[in-house]
């Protein structure tokens, strides 16, 4: 039945362009920052200004 070949490329279309959007959902929100625990020291440098 020709008649029924548009509704089926519309199914596949609409199957893959879902199924696309969700594998790029899933790996963008998948994706972890690695929190660095790394202590900062500041060091204050103390000027005696002499004029």
């Amino acid at each position: 039945m020709p008649q029924m070949m548009p509704l089926n490329w519309l199914t596949l279309m609409i199957f893959f362009i879902s199924v696309f959007l969700i594998f790029n959902m899933i790996n963008y929100f998948s994706f972890i920052y690695k929190i660095k625990k790394s202590k900062i020291s500041k060091t204050n440098i103390n000027f005696s200004w002499k004029w």
